[in-house]
């Protein structure tokens, strides 16, 4: 992503001005709404991007495509056409969300399996991911078969590796630097 800077002034920006109204939840719900229009629809993140568009018409395209955002979003589109960063909305959103999220306490654990989640194993790494943060926690599962078993954790910045295939590289690392003479 380019211009990542510039989007988190804008998300933290609008961020502060839904929390003054009481309307981080509407924004939230917008917010979300854009990210998934942008996700199905690269044509539109294009036509954003595209210098040889005037502001206008970007601002008038996206009033066709989101039509029932609340004001406060309709204020940050606006805002954004007005410094000529437009083609930014989509990182705006991103970020938007992702800093309420870190307001609320909330924070998205990626997990990554060989297989898909079961109960049992959802709670144990709900338990380690309780002792790695304080923050309430949402699971988010890939799938990776070549880890073999177990389960990489990440958390923000911080992975606890419990996969099998990374005990087996420990290993290999520790029988190849170890000489044994018989």
């Amino acid at each position: 992503m380019r211009n990542t800077r510039a989007a988190l002034r804008y998300a933290k920006a609008a961020l502060s001005i839904s929390l003054e109204q009481n309307k981080e939840e509407v924004l939230a719900q917008d917010m979300e709404h854009i990210v998934s229009v942008f996700a199905e629809n690269k044509a539109l993140g294009q036509l954003l991007e595209n210098p040889v568009i005037t502001n206008s018409v970007k601002q008038d395209s996206l009033q066709q495509v989101f039509t029932s955002l609340s004001s406060i979003s309709s204020k940050v589109i606006a805002l954004l056409v007005t410094n000529n960063r437009i083609d930014l909305l989509d990182q705006v959103a991103l970020a938007y969300l992702d800093l309420l999220k870190e307001h609320q306490g909330k924070e998205t654990a990626i997990v990554t399996t060989a297989v898909a989640l079961t109960p049992a194993l959802e709670k144990i790494i709900l338990a380690k991911a309780s002792q790695l943060s304080t923050a309430e926690i949402t699971l988010e599962n890939t799938i990776d078969p070549s880890i073999i078993g177990g389960f990489i954790l990440r958390i923000g910045d911080l992975q606890y590796n419990a996969s099998v295939a990374h005990q087996l590289d420990q290993l290999k690392r520790e029988f190849t630097q170890t000489n044994y003479s018989a």
